[in-house]
């Protein structure tokens, strides 16, 4: 089965009908291969999942997000909600599995390994974008409640454009993160128009419950899953990648450099690029250095 003939499936979960996409592999002695972001969805992990034509592959998209629905988008998803429902999908496909996980889907990764570790065998974890574990963790946390309040002012494109600012800054958050200005929309090419919608997944339904959470560190330290935090080389100062620092220190481990950026594994969805080849090669390496 190639990518493009992944079956897709559908499940009931509280609150949420979840899709997800399954890939066939070659090699019936390998676990699953489970890719996820958040709220990037299974679009995103098209071509890092061509990649690894021998493993069965899973994506899936995050309740809320493209085909994954949500019965009350109004309201905010948190970490432990999101672990639950990759745990039902895990338990649909059989488990364990091996997981990448990227950005919010590695600190979901990382609330699922806290209560199901039995899941998880291998998990490669991207670049959390962890605010709350940061030793500046008051100004991050502001930084983003910044971010909230521009989208709630101003809509879709004052949020998006104050998260593109505050998430490339390098560094420590200064005191005065939350108080200064938020950037101009254009000046991204983001709408300066405003459709009064406040139900977006990213600005309104997730980016608290990701970047306020705080892992149980002493349950990921007895977890049987082995855990390898990942930072990007080209996105080296930004928060998710402190995050990813943050996160390793306090398990007793090093970071696992990886080619590019915070997409690196993107080969042009959504518009953005990384290194696939380089980022999937590496990958490949890191699960094999760690038995998968």
């Amino acid at each position: 089965m190639t990518v493009a003939d992944a079956a897709t499936r559908t499940l009931e979960a509280p609150g949420a009908t979840l899709t997800y996409d399954v890939r066939g592999g070659t090699a019936s002695d390998q676990p699953p291969l489970f890719l996820l972001g958040a709220p990037m969805g299974a679009s995103g992990f098209a071509t890092l999942a061509g990649y690894f034509p021998e493993r069965s592959t899973i994506t899936y998209d995050p309740r809320g997000a493209e085909r994954s629905t949500k019965d009350d988008p109004s309201t905010e998803s948190n970490p432990g909600q999101h672990a639950d429902d990759i745990h039902r999908i895990i338990q649909e496909v059989g488990g364990p599995v091996d997981m990448f996980a990227n950005s919010g889907g590695a600190v979901h990764a990382l609330a699922l390994v806290e209560v199901h570790p039995e899941d998880v065998r291998i998990l490669v974890a991207h670049e959390p974008p962890l605010a709350a574990v940061l030793a500046d963790s008051e100004n991050a946390k502001a930084a983003v409640r910044s971010i909230r309040d521009s989208y709630q002012k101003g809509g879709f494109g004052a949020g998006m454009a104050h998260f593109i600012a505050i998430t490339s800054h390098r560094g420590p958050f200064p005191d005065d993160i939350a108080s200064q200005p938020a950037p101009d929309p254009s000046m991204f090419g983001m709408p300066t128009e405003d459709s009064g919608d406040r139900t977006d997944v990213l600005l309104a339904q997730n980016i608290l419950g990701i970047t306020h959470y705080e892992p149980d560190f002493e349950a990921l330290k007895r977890a049987s899953t082995t855990i390898v935090l990942g930072a990007g080389l080209e996105s080296e100062g930004e928060m998710a990648n402190r995050g990813a620092h943050a996160v390793a220190e306090r398990l007793g481990q090093e970071v696992v450099p990886f080619p590019s950026h915070h997409g690196g594994f993107l080969g042009g969805e959504y518009g953005w690029g990384g290194d696939p080849d380089a980022f999937a090669l590496k990958l490949r390496e890191v699960l094999e250095e760690n038995g998968g």
